[in-house]
């Protein structure tokens, strides 16, 4: 029994040290740290504060320097020169993590708040804006000894860094930002039938190229492969080896034309893809294409009415009409480069995405047809001109000889009959109809010609992309802006279609925009795309851009009651959130997701676009329905001061964060509710998404007040969300994971920080969108392909670039590379559309000859008073001469006072 006891109490005593030390462990783990006293030294001294304390609590205030009056955690001083108080704190937490000790300083202008755990002496919180430093207990020295020392360190901002370098291009970007590859989406605009061709490419191998027909983003599935989705393998040489040598280009570099040379040793195979119909030729007249609400449900993250199911339930009987399929066209021409002979390999289109998978067919050597069943034809094959021999093949070529190996794949199975009319086409006859039907598109709009290639070719080609995925029926039907395999969204949809705007295609833009009025719900509220409840107010901007582009008062009467109906579902559920308890923290702001993460809060982008799109029904209303217009208005700009009263709230109570020049500036988070930037974690939470920490502050967050004009671009609080976004969320100026969805690109543009916006530019599409084909993936992980709102952001980025509205002021040229005014190089816009009307342009370099010249011409007259255009020397060099306008030698740009329609601008050296 004693040994029993015995060992009993040596079993005890081992679970309590067991015990304690985990105790000890969580204790130091917790690390608290029960006082500790900080020193606020302002330059200035306000007149009053309070200090406020976030997990800690306030033992005392003592006033250093300057006379004054404590009273509990209220301060007042009474003198106006240098002041300093100190401030003694218990129950606070240092520590790394959540629950950190936020100190809030607040006073009547400039509050701030800063984490205790930040403040150093080595690094002391030294805010410049506010003319205030934070130090440590007992650290002496003043305001003006810690703005000296940092003065002198020399350090910058990486905004900074950025002046000091050279301009970037895609020469600077290319060889060390991530270089992606992008299955190619080819089809025949406004049908859903779409086909992904996948071919292996450098970091995307593949053990064959893959075509996978679709309507629209969903997979077509076919009772032949047991309804799985349809899938064709082929092959053109041996197949994957240590080399791995193709490349790629776009017809005429921009047309969906796909060509693309594979090198294998001696053999090369000039592959060429593209769509065109079955029967007809694509220039035809007459209707043609998908209904909008088809094309739509068959798209990723739609969402419909119980009245638009019904709708559509009927649209779906009429959808699937195979009297006429489009079909893939494909050719690939081996050639022998070698001196001696060699072997050349084809092998045809056959069911599934592997070798493994096993669907019954049969191939027809006599016919060169591939078949599910005797009238279920998928494929027809040819070498030669004459069918393939066998499915897989191989033929050997004499040096310089060639193999011409081409097939032809209806997107679902035709009959035989069908099948053999089809084999009987001409490639090349084929080839023209789809080149000619392109590029009719394009010389139906504007025309954009640029000293560098690639980016003309990626405004043509991008236009084309976005025209590729825009569905509904010919000739006047509403279309669907898809984005990629997404439906529609006001938010994302919304460069593609001011894009079209810009480049002339009001049709096109107006039919997109019905698309948003179409699928209006009966409370007036816009919502198309996965719960998001941003979509009502970004789609009535859209709206507003159009009417700026067109002035198109008939469509705004038309309509006029939808528009009536939207801004009341806005203002109702504003007036819903009118309450005391969220005075500063959200109160008459909306509350509601924004994008994919499930953030129900009164988000200052929801906000934001609320606001910008009933301010622009407003300005529609205005000169035809002026009480509506005035009601609208009156209603939004009190919207705009309550937004900004919570937004200035959230960045006194939000920390600051340390710059690389050694200041400090405030924060703002992205809803009223929360305190600081989510990604510091100033509360526990698990919100990783999208590959990035960032989503919520830097791409959904209140950059957008300044995009959606609830902040002024040049008011102060506007920089401080500039320079913070560009220290902490973003690399090589660009952010992270969906860089689009971030607007300091734009923000740029209005500010005319030309390095900084060539940085962004450059290296966001260097690293997004196929080098290639010029198409862009969603994310810079390979998720979402042929992703047209990101396409459409740039192509809106490079139109900005060239020209920018703003007030009664047109801006041209604001942000272009100084390269492109190199001799001998011009810019040229033909027909481009602006708020103002049609706009042409051109600029010519002649610097070997000591000039550079400029004409504008926009002639409508509709409220354009002045243009700047800012023509850059290569070199560097500042004009001798300036004929047409007057010179600022600091942005390098000619102003044009008094514009009266057409001018000359000639700068001489």
């Amino acid at each position: 029994m004693d040994e029993l006891c015995k060992r009993t109490s040596i079993a005890m005593i081992a679970a309590l040290c067991i015990l304690f030390a985990v105790s000890a462990q969580a204790l130091g783990q917790q690390q608290i740290q029960w006082k500790d006293t900080v020193e606020v030294e302002w330059e200035k001294a306000p007149t009053s504060g309070t200090i406020e304390v976030l997990n800690g609590r306030v033992e005392k205030i003592t006033i250093l320097k300057g006379k004054g009056k404590i009273k509990g955690t209220h301060f007042q001083f009474a003198s106006s020169g240098s002041a300093r108080i100190a401030i003694n704190l218990d129950s606070i937490q240092n520590n790394p993590g959540p629950g950190a000790t936020l100190l809030t300083v607040q006073t009547g202008k400039r509050p701030f708040s800063f984490f205790t755990r930040d403040v150093s002496t080595a690094f002391p919180v030294y805010i410049p804006i506010y003319g205030v430093v934070v130090l440590p207990g007992k650290d002496n020295r003043s305001y003006t000894t810690i703005k000296d020392h940092i003065a002198s360190l020399k350090h910058h901002t990486k905004l900074g860094k950025i002046q000091l370098e050279p301009e970037a291009s895609f020469a600077s970007a290319e060889h060390f930002v991530r270089r992606q590859y992008v299955p190619t989406w080819l089809g025949i605009s406004r049908d859903f039938r779409i086909f992904q061709l996948t071919e292996s490419m450098p970091g995307m191998p593949r053990e064959a190229s893959i075509i996978t027909p679709k309507y629209a983003a969903s997979n077509v599935n076919l009772p032949e492969t047991k309804n799985n989705a349809s899938a064709y393998l082929f092959v053109t040489g041996r197949g994957q080896g240590v080399e791995l040598s193709t490349k790629r280009w776009l017809d005429d570099g921009v047309l969906p034309v796909l060509h693309s040379v594979t090198k294998d040793e001696d053999v090369q195979y000039h592959s060429i893809s593209f769509v065109a119909l079955e029967k007809s030729s694509l220039a035809e007249q007459g209707p043609r294409g998908t209904d909008f609400l088809v094309a739509d449900n068959y798209s990723h993250g739609h969402m419909f009415t119980k009245q638009q199911e019904g709708v559509l339930k009927h649209k779906l009987q009429k959808a699937f009409d195979t009297r006429e399929e489009t079909v893939f066209y494909f050719r690939s021409v081996a050639e022998n480069k070698g001196s001696a002979p060699v072997y050349a390999w084809f092998k045809t289109a056959r069911p599934g995405s592997g070798w493994y998978e096993q669907y019954p067919y049969t191939y027809d050597s006599a016919t060169g047809l591939s078949t599910y069943a005797p009238d279920k034809v998928f494929c027809i094959s040819t070498l030669n001109g004459k069918p393939l021999p066998n499915e897989e093949i191989a033929i050997l070529l004499k040096p310089g000889e060639k193999a011409v190996f081409e097939f032809f794949l209806p997107h679902t199975p035709v009959s035989y009959t069908r099948a053999i009319a089809l084999s009987k086409q001409s490639f090349d006859e084929k080839w023209n109809d789809c080149k000619s039907f392109w590029k009719a598109k394009l010389k139906s709009g504007a025309q954009i010609h640029l000293p560098e290639q690639r980016i003309e070719n990626m405004l043509q080609a991008g236009l084309l992309h976005l025209d590729l995925i825009t569905y509904g029926t010919e000739p006047d039907s509403t279309l669907a802006p898809s984005i990629g395999v997404y439906s529609p969204i006001g938010t994302e949809s919304a460069p593609i279609i001011q894009f079209y705007a810009s480049m002339g295609w009001h049709d096109i833009a107006k039919r997109s925009l019905q698309y948003f009025l179409d699928k209006q719900h009966d409370d007036g509220m816009i919502q198309n795309f996965g719960g998001y409840m941003v979509e009502t107010g970004a789609a009535l901007w859209s709206m507003g851009e159009y009417y700026r582009y067109t002035n198109d008062k008939a469509w705004v009467e038309k309509i006029k009651p939808q528009l009536l109906k939207s801004c009341d579902f806005l203002l109702a559920w504003r007036n819903r959130n009118k309450k005391e308890n969220l005075r500063g923290k959200g109160y008459g702001m909306i509350d509601g997701k924004v994008a994919d993460p499930e953030d129900q809060f009164h988000q200052f982008m929801l906000n934001g676009y609320a606001y910008l799109g009933c301010i622009r029904v407003a300005e529609m209303l205005a000169g035809t329905d002026d009480v509506q217009a005035e009601r609208i208005k009156k209603e939004a700009e009190a919207w705009r001061a309550d937004i900004r009263e919570s937004f200035f709230n959230s960045m006194a109570h939000s920390p600051v964060i340390p710059m690389g020049n050694g200041n400090w500036l405030p924060t703002v988070a992205p809803w009223p509710e929360m305190t600081g930037p989510r990604a510091l974690y100033i509360k526990p939470e698990n919100f990783f998404s999208h590959a990035t920490f960032t989503t919520a502050d830097a791409l959904l967050g209140p950059l957008y007040l300044v995009f959606c004009e609830v902040l002024d671009v040049n008011e102060p609080a506007s920089a401080i969300l500039l320079n913070y976004h560009s220290e902490m969320f973003y690399q090589h100026n660009v952010a992270f994971s969906q860089p689009y969805y971030s607007r300091h690109n734009w923000m740029q543009v209005k500010l005319g920080m030309v390095k900084p916006f060539l940085q962004t530019y450059y290296n966001a599409f260097a690293a997004l969108a196929d080098r290639e084909t010029f198409t862009f993936w969603e994310h810079f992980y390979h998720v979402s392909v042929h992703k047209t709102h990101e396409e459409a952001w740039f192509l809106m980025e490079t139109r900005w670039m060239l020209y920018m509205e703003e007030g009664s002021t047109l801006h041209l040229l604001r942000t272009i590379p100084r390269n492109w005014m190199e001799d001998g190089k011009i810019i040229e816009l033909k027909n481009v559309s602006s708020y103002y009307g049609p706009l042409n342009v051109k600029v010519n370099s002649a610097v070997s000859k000591g000039y550079i010249e400029a004409a504008v011409e926009c002639k409508t007259g509709r409220g354009l008073k002045s243009v700047n255009i800012r023509l850059p020397h290569p070199d560097g060099k500042k004009p001798i001469k300036i004929t047409g306008g007057v010179y600022n030698e600091e942005t390098e740009t000619v102003s044009i006072p008094s514009f009266n329609g057409t001018a000359y601008v000639k700068l001489e050296y």
